[in-house]
């Protein structure tokens, strides 16, 4: 049996594929950890171009953004998105980074599919829930 931790790592953000691009390459490195690579496309464009750059290159992509979407709805499409992609990889763990809500749906996704989570960097903090909306609600 083996000892590899597969990761599933969830982007939707430049910044979240910045910050977790260090993460996601030392992994790929390692005979220890099995990183799968998520897309939301909270941002698309530049998520995109970052994760080019970078030379990572998502094992899923869900594709999530849609002209003028609630935030509701945004948050719908992740959280049925990531469920059949946490059945079928059958993770170790959950990674998210920030306090995007790419980073709170896939928090949530994980612990509902009772995955333990690993929360990287929460972000700025301020005094007041609705200021950044809804990243400061999201942390």
């Amino acid at each position: 049996m083996s000892n590899t931790r597969r990761c599933l790592i969830v982007v939707g953000t430049r910044p979240a594929a910045i910050k977790l691009a260090p993460v996601i390459i030392a992994m790929k490195k390692s005979c220890d950890f099995d990183p799968v690579v998520v897309a939301t496309a909270q941002h698309r464009e530049m998520l995109d171009q970052a994760l080019e750059f970078l030379d990572i290159r998502p094992d899923y992509d869900l594709n999530d953004l849609r002209p003028q979407q609630s935030l509701s709805s945004f948050v719908s499409r992740v959280l049925l998105g990531l469920e059949p992609v946490l059945s079928e990889e059958k993770p170790d763990w959950v990674i998210a980074q920030g306090d995007t809500t790419t980073a709170f749906v896939g928090a949530l996704s994980g612990f509902y599919a009772r995955v333990p989570v690993a929360h990287v960097e929460a972000g700025l903090r301020t005094s007041s829930i609705n200021s950044p909306f809804p990243g400061e609600a999201n942390r």
